[in-house]
C-alpha cells in the first residue's frame, strides 16, 4: 500500500510495529553473504487475495499476536542496516520490529483482479526502498502479503516466511530454531571463474538510499498458461531437441518473441535463475540460495526454433555464482549491483510454495510476486498458477513501452493472455 492520497483504491492507511517476542540480546549481527549484496537494490512484493469466508470474523489483533513469537524466529526481519567499520553492510538484530499496514480498500476481489498490474501492486503493497537513513529503515513490511528486501533472502524465504506466520497463526508450533546464518551455496550447475559475470551489471553508487537510479518507466504484467496450453505446446515440438519442461519451454517462448520485438537490440545472452531449495539444509533460512546462470544464443533469437532456445535454457546455462561472489567481495561489498535486468532474465520458481499462506483453513485464491528495482533489460517470473490448476503464471516486468507489443504478440502467435 503505497498511500492513502486522492486516486488510490486503498485509504484510511495504518502503520504500526511488531517486534520479537523476547530482546534477541545485544550486539547480535546478522552478516550478510557476498550473493546478498549483489541484490540489493532489489525487493520482492508479494500479493495474496483470499475468500471473504478465509477472513471473516478476523481482527487485525488476531493477525498480530501470534507475529511476536514468530519473529523471535525470524528475529533478523527485525533488526535494521548498519555499516562495519570497514564500510561494509550488515543486520543489526535490535528488535526494532517489522512494519504491519493496515487499510480499506474500495473494491471487490474482481475489480482488484481486473485491474492494470502496476497499479495492482502499487495499491497493495507498500513501497519500500531501504535508506537515505539506512538505520531507521524497515526490512519487511506486512499486509497479508509482503514487501521485502530481497538482501534477507530469496523468493524462497520470503515466501517461507509468511507460511510459517500463517501456520502459527493457526495453532501449529514454531520450530525451536532456524539457521538464520546459512553458508554460501555450492550449486550443482557448470561454473565459470575466468570470466567476468554477464548476470551481474554495477550501477552508479547510490551510497544509503538503496534505490536504482533509472530512466525507463517500468510495468508489470500477469500471463497464465493454463495446463492445457502447456501440454498442447509440449506436444506440439518435436524432434530430438524438442522440450520435455515447462519452466524452459516458457522462457524460450518469451525470450523469442521479445527478440522479435526488440530487432536489432535482440538480447542474445539471458539469465536463468533457478530455485536452489533443494540444496538447503533442515531449517536453513533468510538465504539468497539461487543459482543465477547466463547462457548466449549463438545465432539469431527471433528467426531461432523455439525447441532449440528451450534446449540452451535447459542444459547449456553455466553458474555465475561464484564469480558474483568474488565481484562483489572486491571491495568487501560496497559497490552497487543489479542482478534482474541486468540481462534479459528468466526466474524459475515453479516450485515456490507460493499457496502455502492459509487463513482460517482456507488458501488464497491467487497470488503472485513481482520484483522493485528491475534493470532496463526486464524480467520473468514463472510461478505456479492456483492450486489445483497445474499452469503456470507468468510475471512480466518490462519498459512499458514494450508491454502492450508483447501481450498483442503473445496473444495472436501463441495463444497466451
Amino acid at each position: 500500500m503505497v498511500s492513502d492520497g486522492s486516486g488510490s483504491s486503498v485509504y484510511d492507511v495504518r502503520l504500526s510495529s511488531v517486534v520479537p517476542a523476547m530482546v534477541t540480546g545485544e550486539d547480535k549481527v546478522h552478516a550478510l553473504t557476498n550473493m546478498d549484496l549483489a541484490v540489493k537494490l532489489h525487493y520482492l512484493k508479494g500479493v495474496y487475495f483470499f475468500s471473504k469466508e478465509a477472513v471473516d470474523g478476523l481482527a487485525i489483533l488476531a493477525l498480530k499476536n501470534p507475529m511476536f513469537e514468530w519473529l523471535q524466529l525470524y528475529y533478523p526481519t527485525s533488526g535494521r542496516i548498519r555499516r562495519s567499520e570497514s564500510g561494509r553492510p550488515m543486520v543489526k538484530c535490535n528488535d526494532s520490529g517489522v512494519r504491519i499496514v493496515e487499510g480499506q480498500c474500495d473494491k471487490s476481489l474482481d475489480e482488484l483482479l481486473a485491474m492494470e498490474e502496476h497499479d495492482l501492486y502499487n495499491s497493495l503493497t507498500y513501497d519500500q526502498v531501504l535508506g537515505p537513513d539506512l538505520s531507521f529503515s524497515p526490512l519487511v513490511f506486512i499486509q497479508v502479503g509482503l514487501s521485502w528486501a530481497h538482501v534477507l533472502g530469496d523468493f524462497v524465504s520470503a515466501s517461507d516466511f509468511i507460511n510459517t506466520w500463517g501456520s502459527h497463526s493457526a495453532g501449529q508450533a514454531l520450530p525451536r530454531s532456524l539457521d538464520a546464518f546459512p553458508s554460501s551455496p555450492k550449486p550443482k550447475f557448470r561454473h565459470n571463474f575466468s570470466q567476468r559475470p554477464t548476470a551481474l551489471k554495477m550501477t552508479q553508487p547510490v551510497g544509503d538510499h538503496w534505490l536504482l537510479p533509472r530512466s525507463n518507466k517500468m510495468g508489470t504484467h500477469h500471463f497464465h498458461v493454463a495446463l492445457d496450453q502447456l501440454r498442447s505446446l509440449l506436444s506440439a515440438r518435436s524432434g530430438p531437441h524438442a522440450p520435455s519442461q515447462q519452466f524452459p519451454l516458457i522462457s524460450a517462448i518469451l525470450w523469442k518473441t521479445l527478440a522479435k520485438i526488440r530487432g536489432e537490440s535482440e538480447p542474445k545472452i539471458v539469465t536463468v535463475c533457478t530455485d536452489n531449495s533443494g540444496e538447503r539444509r533442515n531449517g536453513e533460512i533468510l538465504k539468497n540460495g539461487m543459482v543465477i546462470s547466463s547462457v548466449e544464443a549463438g545465432t539469431g533469437v527471433a528467426e531461432a526454433d523455439v525447441s532449440d532456445l528451450a534446449e540452451l535454457i535447459a542444459e547449456k546455462t553455466v553458474s555465475e555464482n561464484a564469480a558474483i561472489e568474488e565481484l562483489v567481495g572486491q571491495d568487501d561489498g560496497k559497490s552497487d549491483f543489479i542482478v534482474y535486468g541486468a540481462n534479459l532474465t528468466f526466474v524459475n520458481l515453479e516450485e515456490v510454495k507460493l499457496f502455502g499462506l492459509e487463513l482460517k483453513g482456507h488458501k488464497p485464491i491467487w497470488a503472485s510476486y513481482s520484483v522493485d528495482g528491475i534493470g532496463d533489460e526486464g524480467a520473468f517470473l514463472v510461478l505456479p498458477a492456483r492450486e489445483g490448476d497445474g499452469g503456470r503464471t507468468v510475471t512480466a516486468m518490462l519498459p512499458e513501452n514494450e508491454l502492450a507489443w508483447l501481450r498483442r504478440e503473445l496473444r495472436d502467435q501463441w495463444g497466451i493472455a
